[in-house]
């Protein structure tokens, strides 16, 4: 790397003097930053049927917000039967379900059981940061392992 060199202006007669020029401060590391994740896709294991027939199993849920758990509680549905509560709670957070233009709670309501089982687990893993995961010992070794609480899919426990 060169340096360029600065001459001060010296009287007549005098030396002039070589001065150097400060280098240039390195540049910043450009700031990365990670976006959070809000929505994440599901596949219902046995599907909503419509009216038509029409069985739909794709969807997307998003984060649950303060609001979306406080608002159910006013509802007299889930006043009068506190089961309710999940119906509710989905129906706001589930954002796409196959080809419906739009997903409510008397969608939710008319799920099958295993169905609303499994988004109940979903809903758990999604807005428990991303997972339900706990430790355990393996009873005949004794050696420590993570096990999946919640189930993401069918089956799984």
């Amino acid at each position: 790397m060169r340096r360029s060199v600065l001459r001060a202006a010296a009287p007549v007669g005098e030396e002039q003097e070589n001065i150097p020029l400060p280098s240039a401060a390195p540049a910043p590391a450009p700031v990365v930053q990670q976006r959070l994740r809000t929505e994440f896709p599901f596949e219902l294991p046995r599907g909503y049927v419509d009216e038509a027939g029409t069985v739909h199993r794709d969807g997307v849920m998003r984060l649950a917000t303060a609001r979306d758990e406080l608002v159910p509680l006013r509802d007299i549905r889930v006043q009068e039967n506190p089961a309710y509560l999940s119906v509710v709670l989905l129906g706001r957070v589930i954002t796409r379900l196959g080809t419906l233009p739009l997903v409510h709670d008397g969608i939710v309501e008319n799920m099958f059981a295993s169905d609303l089982a499994f988004l109940q687990d979903f809903y758990r893993q999604v807005n428990a940061e991303g997972h339900t995961r706990a430790t355990v010992e393996c009873p005949h070794c004794a050696e420590p392992f993570e096990v999946e609480l919640g189930g993401s899919r069918l089956g799984e426990s």
